[in-house]
């Protein structure tokens, strides 16, 4: 129906016929019901007891997973609201690479408290002002669980393990793969900080999550461009070209009039020399192997292959800019006048062939600082699911370096955050103190959640959780069998980066205190 008003007795249309308006109490419910659903949908992926999706698209395209960022991002999800919740862990993982569950199950649960606030009339204002001064006492509880510990390798091993625990590692296990991403972070730190984007991960099927390994340098999924190509060059002397090696086109289309057979010789002749010219520019250069991102005329290849230099075309611009990085090469845009100052170096290429497909490994560059991750996977869905997994675990190790230090994990920093929320409840005066404390029992859900996907009682571990935590000072739930115990999760090396629990928490409260605000949804259709 349109929208009227009525005005001196007259009604004034505002909206079209077919803008469908939700007020009030109706639309805060709609709202907060399609949140809770989303984050109910990510709720038993939680934890390393955590069970799988399988996401199948219209296409048939299927993904198997527990990652909550993976989850969300497949699943066709229309609602406004519920879309928020999804932004909620999209900018959980841009930010610190991990944690997206926990901050899409925190958001809802706030929302399911929000929802029993407002059936008790409390303002919309009064539960988000309780929810911004609670998720402040959360983020002090934070600081104060973070662990006075230098972060050694073997710290960082456990912190990589733990976000990879009860993710698809396959038959190897977590601890391996997490020693072999601190390797790789502490390859590329710096001085000041960690550069993320100089570690790559690149899957490849064929064999078990065993047989992954660290490659410092860069691999590049493009085949030499002729069979007669050596496929290892040691000690090479490499160059980076932003060009096509094929003859030249005019900018003008025009047309030649050949009129003899001597013009035709001399045409094919001055094009043979053009290409072969390429060639001999990079012999001359003393070039033993080329990525080349645009195309290689076939006799170009041919005069290379003659003289024994590898080359590869199509590589992508991320690539280039890779291997130039790894190597020291700059990236040129012509082959003339080359000087040695141009030209990259690396201890090895060697091209291998994995199935029917061939990869180029460039190692050991003179500027390498770039490593990359060559995980192995027995099927597709194992090496994707394997890839997500070590894409965390580097992301967590980088947090943990970059932004903070680490914090227990295993529900025992949310036990401490829900206890400082309430003890410092009773110092707020009226209804906002309801949402404060309605906060801390939103946390709660988190290890209530880790509980019941570990077998055990979800109530009954609360309870126990927190009388471990008031007489030990540190409790969560630890996976053991069939079921979980209660213990201190640092003695069984499981830790978290503290910037994942802060971001999880500035961005739960933030979408949720977004949502409780609207009272009016106005769709046009």
């Amino acid at each position: 129906m349109a929208q009227s008003f009525q005005r001196r007795g007259q009604p004034m249309f505002i909206l079209a016929e077919d803008t469908e308006r939700t007020r009030g109490r109706d639309a805060q419910s709609s709202n907060i019901a399609a949140g809770k659903a989303v984050s109910n949908a990510v709720r038993t992926t939680l934890g390393p007891r955590g069970m799988d999706k399988m996401l199948v698209s219209d296409s048939g395209d299927v993904v198997i997973t527990n990652d909550g960022a993976t989850i969300l991002e497949k699943m066709d999800i229309e609602h406004p609201a519920a879309q928020m919740i999804v932004e909620v862990a999209t900018t959980q993982e841009e930010e610190v690479g991990d944690g997206t569950t926990t901050a899409s199950v925190l958001a809802g649960e706030l929302l399911a408290q929000a929802e029993d606030l407002l059936d008790d009339d409390v303002h919309p204002t009064a539960i988000v002002e309780g929810y911004n001064e609670a998720a402040r006492l959360a983020l002090e509880a934070i600081d104060a669980q973070v662990l006075d510990e230098e972060l050694d390798d073997d710290l960082l091993v456990k912190v990589a393990k733990s976000s990879m625990t009860g993710k698809g590692t396959g038959d190897v296990g977590a601890e391996p793969l997490a020693e072999t991403m601190v390797e790789a972070i502490r390859h590329v730190q710096g001085d000041e900080r960690i550069e993320r984007d100089d570690i790559r991960v690149r899957t490849q099927t064929g064999a078990g999550s065993s047989a992954t390994e660290l490659v410092t340098g860069v691999i590049s999924e493009e085949e030499p461009v002729h069979e007669n190509m050596p496929r290892r060059v040691e000690d090479a002397t490499v160059a980076v070209l932003d060009l096509d090696l094929e003859v030249r086109e005019g900018n003008v289309d025009a047309e030649y009039s050949i009129t003899s057979i001597d013009q035709l010789t001399a045409a094919l002749d001055a094009e043979e020399g053009e290409l072969r010219g390429y060639a001999d520019a990079l012999k001359d250069a003393g070039v033993d192997v080329a990525f080349v991102t645009g195309d290689v005329d076939d006799r170009v290849a041919s005069f290379l292959a003659k003289y024994g230099i590898l080359a590869f075309e199509d590589v992508s611009d991320e690539e280039a800019t890779a291997i130039a990085r790894a190597t020291g090469a700059k990236q040129l845009g012509s082959v003339k006048d080359v000087d040695e100052s141009d030209l990259g170096h690396a201890e090895l290429v060697r091209v291998e062939k994995f199935g029917e497909d061939e990869l180029a490994f460039v190692e050991g560059g003179a500027e390498a600082r770039s490593v990359t991750v060559f995980a192995r996977g027995s099927t597709e869905h194992v090496a994707d699911e394997l890839e997500r997994a070590l894409t965390d675990a580097l992301d967590v190790v980088t947090a943990s370096l970059d932004r903070g230090g680490v914090v227990p994990g295993a529900g025992a920093t949310e036990i401490a955050i829900a206890d400082h929320i309430r003890s410092e409840a009773a110092s707020i005066t009226g209804r906002k103190q309801l949402a404060v404390e309605a906060f801390a029992d939103a946390v709660d859900v988190l290890p209530r959640t880790l509980a019941a996907n570990s077998g055990m009682d979800p109530i009954d571990a609360l309870v126990e959780l927190r009388s471990t935590f008031e007489s030990e000072g540190r409790a969560g739930i630890i996976a053991q069998g069939q079921t979980g115990v209660v213990a201190d999760p640092v003695e069984y090396g499981i830790l978290d980066p503290a910037a994942v629990k802060r971001e999880a928490v500035e961005s739960a409260t933030e979408a949720a205190t977004m949502i409780v605000r609207i009272d009016d949804v106005i769709a046009a259709n």
